[in-house]
C-alpha cells in the first residue's frame, strides 16, 4: 500500500504512556491515490516509530466498498522494506515487478519484500462488498535490505490456547511458525477471544510487543486498549496477558527484536540518510516519467493498466533518522 501522507514528525499526536504499557492512539490517513481511502494510523508515530523491526501500521474499515470505493492502489515503489497484508474482510488482487500475481483473503497473508526496489499495485477485487483489514511494514536490517526482490503468500492454521483462537502469519509463537521469510526476529498473530476470556500468551522476552485491537477493548496485561488502540509493552516479559473486556476480541500483536539501527523513511522509501531517499525518489520519478526507458530499479508491474503513482515532491529539510523508541 502506498503511504500518500507525508508528515512532519512535530504534528504527529503524542502517545500516552500508562505505566509498562504505553497506548498509542490511531490517526485518519488518506491514502491511495486519486481515489485515496481512510485508515487509522498507530505507527510511526513522534513518541514511538518502531516495535522490533515493525514500522509501519495502518488499520481499516469495515468499509462499505459501494460507498468508498474500496481500495484502488496503482503501482508505486518500494525499498528497504517488507509489506505484510492480513484481511478480516474482502478480497485484495495484488501484482509486483517480480511478476507475482496473487489474492489475498482473510486468513492468507502477503508478504512482499521491497529489498532493493519493487513495485506493486493493490485493488480490492469486484466481488468485495466489505473490505477490512490492516497493512503493516517491516524494516529490512542494513545487512539485508538490498536484497533481491519476493513476494510469498501462505495460509496460516489456526490453533488454540485455552480460549484463544490464534493464527501465527509471521515469525513463530507458542510452537507455530509462519511459512514466509523474515530478516530480523519478528512476530505477528491474530487473537481472537470470546467475552470475558483471557489468555497468557509465551513470547520472547527480548522483544517488544504491540497489541492492535480490531475489536472490542482488551486488556493488555491489565491496561485498557480500546479499539483501533495500539497498547506498546516494552522487552523483559515472558508472558503476555491479554482479555476480552467488554464482549469479543480480535486483535493483532505484532512483536520482534529492538532494530537497533536508524532509519529514514519517506513516502514507501526506507534508507540509511537524506541522500539515499532523493536518489530513490529521483530513479522512480524517471521510470514513471518517461515509459521509453527500460526497466530499472523498480521493475514493471505486468497486466496493470493505467500510469504508475509518480512521488510526492520532498520536504524543503533534510530528512532525519527516526528516534529508534
Amino acid at each position: 500500500m502506498s503511504n500518500l501522507e507525508v508528515e512532519p514528525d512535530e504534528l504527529i499526536a503524542d502517545a500516552q504512556p500508562a505505566a509498562s504499557i504505553q497506548v498509542l492512539e490511531p490517526r485518519e490517513v488518506p491514502l491511495g491515490g486519486p481515489r485515496a481511502m481512510t485508515v487509522r494510523r498507530t505507527l510511526p508515530q513522534r513518541a514511538r516509530s518502531l516495535i522490533g523491526a515493525w514500522c509501519f501500521v495502518d488499520h481499516y474499515g469495515p468499509d462499505d466498498v459501494a460507498e468508498t470505493g474500496g481500495m484502488v492502489v496503482p503501482p508505486h515503489p518500494h525499498t528497504g522494506l517488507q509489506t505484510v497484508s492480513w484481511l478480516f474482510e474482502g478480497e485484495v488482487e495484488h501484482r509486483d515487478s517480480t511478476g507475482a500475481h496473487a489474492m489475498v483473503r482473510p486468513g492468507e497473508v502477503n508478504l512482499m519484500t521491497a529489498g532493493r526496489g519493487i513495485q506493486h499495485s493493490e485493488v480490492s477485487t469486484a466481488a468485495t462488498t466489505r473490505l477490512h483489514g490492516a497493512q503493516l511494514w517491516v524494516a529490512l536490517p542494513d545487512r539485508d535490505r538490498h536484497t533481491a526482490p519476493l513476494f510469498e503468500h501462505a495460509e496460516p492454521e489456526p490453533f488454540t490456547i485455552g480460549d484463544a483462537t490464534l493464527r501465527v502469519f509471521v515469525g513463530q509463537l507458542a510452537g507455530s511458525a509462519a511459512n514466509v521469510t523474515t530478516f530480523s526476529p519478528l512476530v505477528a498473530v491474530q487473537l481472537d477471544l470470546p467475552a470475558g476470556a483471557s489468555v497468557d500468551l509465551p513470547v520472547d522476552p527480548s522483544f517488544e510487543h504491540g497489541l492492535l485491537v480490531d475489536a472490542g477493548t482488551a486488556l493488555f496485561d491489565d491496561h485498557a486498549i480500546a479499539t483501533a488502540h495500539l497498547g506498546y509493552r516494552g522487552p523483559g516479559a515472558s508472558t503476555l496477558r491479554v482479555t476480552a473486556a467488554d464482549g469479543p476480541l480480535r486483535a493483532l500483536l505484532l512483536g520482534g527484536a529492538p532494530l537497533g539501527e536508524p532509519i529514514v523513511m519517506w513516502w514507501n522509501f526506507i534508507g540509511r540518510d537524506h541522500d539515499e531517499i532523493v536518489a530513490y525518489r529521483e530513479q522512480w520519478q524517471a521510470e514513471v516519467i518517461d515509459d521509453s526507458k527500460p526497466a530499472g530499479r523498480f521493475g514493471e508491474v505486468s497486466g496493470w493498466n493505467g500510469r504508475a503513482l509518480p512521488a510526492p515532491a520532498l520536504p524543503t529539510v533534510r530528512l532525519k533518522p527516526r528516534d529508534q523508541r
